[in-house]
This record gives C-alpha cells, structure tokens and sequence, in this order.
C-alpha cells in the first residue's frame, strides 16, 4: 500500500477557528469519547499516520454555506461540518447560545449580497415557510441574482430543535425542506431518526440544489474518504488509498 500523501497545512477556515476559539475557552481538555488518543493533525483532526489535508478538493463554490454550531460540535473529530469548510470557500461558523447572538452573524443574514434559508425538516415548521427550491436569481445559473447562502444547525438532532426554537433571529428566514430519498450513508455517528443526514450530507444536497453538481458529489466523496480514514485509525488499520472512495474524490477533483 502506497503511504498516505503529507501535505502543508491549508490556512485555517471557519470551522478550523471557531474550535480554536471554543479550546481556548476550555477548562480542561477535550476527549473524543471512543477515538483514538494522542496527537492529532491541526488540519484534519485525524492521527497524523491518517491524515487526510492532501486530499482536501479545492471547488470555486458560489453558494455559500453558515454552520451554527452546538456548544461543543466543532471539538468533535466526527463533525462534518468541518468537511464543509474544507471544500467550500464561502463558509462561515458561529457557535451557538440561547441568550446572545454573534452581532457577525446578525450582519450576515442582513448582507444584501446573500440570500438566506434555513435548512430545517418541513414537517416542524408553519407551512408557510417552508420552501423546496430556491429563490429565481439564487442558483448557480443565475450570476446576477443574489448568493444562496445555507443555514445549517450542526447538532444532535434534540440539540438542533433546541436551536431552532430558541433563536428569534432565524424567524423570519425561508425555511428549506429537502426532498431526498437516499438513506444517510454516515457510519460515524448514528442518529435517533434513520432519515436524518449528517451536516456535510446536507451541505452536498444543498450544493446539488444550487446547480453546483459538481462540489456536491465531491463533497459526498471526501465524506466518504474521510469516514475511511477516521475508522480505519479508529481499527489501528492502514489507509487503502487505491479503494472506489479515494478513485472517486480524485476523479472529481480531476475532473
């Protein structure tokens, strides 16, 4: 088997900060409950004998995406949001409290350059906010209409109906309702509700929504990529780096 590739740090993203940020607020430090222990790559959270910075795909992405994340969400290595901000440029990442607000993110909502929806299961929202598809002018076919820009809640499913509850300021968005009927093929993870996605899931149907096919199914690649890596130093196992996942993300970032 060939070694995995090692490659320079990319600049640190949204995500990358805010956990930098969240550690510095810490007490104590924090331990990934069932993941291996010792040191971890500053760029991709893994062991550095699974590091996977050398294969993040770089995609000129027009959507933009804006992770609002639970308390401790970005500490996790399983969290994929983080798999977001590496693929897409335009991402932004607030952490999340019931009684204050990032006046950031405030500003952002606002940006008259965006157009924001939240992404949130249909079923838990008055119908007359919910929306399938987006705004004429929002999508990637559409230069001079306004960016869509995807709100994502990353969290616990109970975590992220707590957040959707309990944040006024997201009242008056459209509410984005996806329709799919693929199964979550996350394997890290396991949610309460077998149709739920995990947060880079949703991010790829958002992309495939915006008529960006192409970042969306290399995001769903290096998703793939990623798990392999993670539960293969999990198993104290060597990367296949020939396997159908890491064949797919370099036919995609070939492409």
């Amino acid at each position: 088997m060939k070694p995995v590739p090692q490659a320079p740090h990319a600049l640190p993203h949204a995500v990358s900060l805010l956990r930098s940020a969240r550690l510095a607020r810490s007490a104590k430090p924090f331990l990934a409950r069932g993941g291996p222990r010792g040191e971890r790559c500053a760029g991709c959270r893994l062991v550095p004998s699974h590091c996977l910075c050398a294969l993040r795909p770089v995609l000129p992405v027009r959507a933009g995406m804006c992770l609002i994340m639970a308390d401790i969400e970005p500490l996790k290595p399983s969290n994929t949001g983080w798999l977001i901000a590496d693929v897409v440029a335009g991402t932004f990442a607030f952490g999340w409290a019931r009684t204050e607000v990032d006046p950031a993110l405030l500003a952002l909502l606002a940006d008259p350059q965006w157009q924001p929806y939240l992404v949130f299961p249909g079923e838990f929202v008055a119908p007359e906010r919910v929306v399938t598809g987006l705004q004429h002018g929002a999508g990637a076919g559409h230069a001079a209409g306004k960016r869509p820009l995807f709100v994502l809640l990353d969290a616990t499913w109970p975590e992220a109906r707590k957040m959707f509850r309990k944040s006024p300021y997201l009242d008056k968005l459209p509410v984005l309702s996806l329709q799919s009927e693929q199964l979550s093929r996350y394997r890290l993870r396991r949610s309460q509700r077998d149709a739920h996605f995990c947060t880079s899931e949703v991010g790829a149907l958002c992309l495939e929504l915006a008529g960006e096919t192409h970042a969306a199914q290399t995001l769903e690649a290096y998703l793939d990529v990623f798990t392999h890596h993670y539960l293969r130093a999990k198993q104290q196992l060597p990367v296949d780096l020939e396997d159908a996942a890491h064949q797919r993300l370099l036919a995609l970032a070939n492409r």
